[in-house]
């Protein structure tokens, strides 16, 4: 199959190039960058110079390469996570302009299968209990805090632009629900590496915000799974087999990486960073990843965060 990757030179579209071209596929990796050309030629990828928020771009690039499926995993975020809702805002407009954009282009030459980045936290932050929720679980329309309204919206707008396509059978359409990533070379795990290190990676009302994580691979994997299947407008999460604390999580990094133990922040510090920060500090969303392991024949190769943390070491001990 060709495969127009669209966010291919971020940490997961690299590692879904690497994928698609093991598994025999022609990938054609989206950058909008020249600088990263290269790196992308080198993983076995045509590459393709554009911004998906330059519509016109998009459809001379659709026309030119004439892929078979797209995969679209766009984002703009700093590398160490976003901190406040401002930093959002170039990843939103890449979910709503960069999603109707590419969707267009891709329907326009007769693209036959879209698969589309979104993240599990279209159902809000807060408290949505410890039994791990299905893909049936209602969305947060209205979000907890109204900063974090926009980056709800542009998700659903992403979900809701594949899914409409799906319905009317221009395209072949499946959303993914990520968990949060983890692994070699995200940027968030090697910041919270580095405040590990450094004594600074403090857990606000002592890390017991409880969620559903993804390796990076893993994620990579699942979506390549989703393009070779042969369903249409579905949603599936993509997420490991156990939910875990972010206190449990960060203290088997340290203890993998040999630093300091993460320490507890009074719960009222993060009250003073926002409601949003507060309200993250004591959420709870576990999802359950029974239905893509089901239907799409996938199952993580790092089923805990466990496993999945010991590859940042090994990576960092080969370097």
């Amino acid at each position: 199959m060709n495969v127009f990757v669209a966010g291919a030179s971020g940490t997961i579209g690299r590692r879904i190039v690497e994928k698609l071209v093991d598994n025999g596929h022609e990938a054609i990796g989206l950058t909008r960058s020249p600088d990263k050309a290269s790196a992308l030629e080198m993983l076995g990828a045509q590459v393709v110079i554009g911004d998906v928020l330059d519509r016109d771009r998009m459809k001379a690039l659709f026309a030119e390469t004439q892929p078979d499926g797209v995969i679209q995993v766009l984002n703009a975020l700093p590398q160490r996570g976003p901190m406040r809702p401002s930093e959002m805002e170039a990843t939103n407009e890449l979910r709503t302009t960069g999603t109707r954009n590419v969707l267009s282009a891709a329907i326009d030459v007769g693209t036959r299968r879209f698969v589309a980045e979104s993240m599990i936290f279209v159902y809000g932050y807060g408290d949505h209990g410890v039994t791990p929720i299905s893909e049936d679980h209602p969305v947060m329309r209205d979000p907890d805090v109204e900063s974090a309204r926009p980056a709800l919206e542009a998700l659903l707008s992403l979900e809701q632009q594949v899914l409409d396509a799906s319905s009317e059978r221009s395209i072949e359409g499946i959303v993914l629900r990520y968990g949060v990533f983890y692994g070699p070379d995200v940027g968030s795990t090697e910041f919270m590496k580095t405040l590990l290190k450094r004594r600074m990676f403090g857990l606000p009302g002592g890390g017991t915000a409880l969620g559903s994580w993804i390796h990076v691979e893993d994620g990579a994997a699942a979506a390549v799974a989703a393009l070779e299947s042969d369903k249409s407008g579905e949603i599936y999460h993509v997420t490991d087999d156990e939910p875990t604390t972010l206190r449990k999580f960060s203290t088997e990094l340290a203890r993998q990486s040999g630093s300091p133990r993460p320490y507890t922040v009074p719960l009222w510090v993060a009250r003073l960073l926002g409601k949003q920060t507060s309200l993250m500090a004591r959420s709870r969303l576990p999802v359950s990843n029974e239905k893509i392991k089901r239907e799409l024949n996938w199952t993580p190769r790092y089923p805990t965060y466990r496993e999945g943390i010991a590859t940042l070491i090994s990576r960092q001990a080969t370097r």
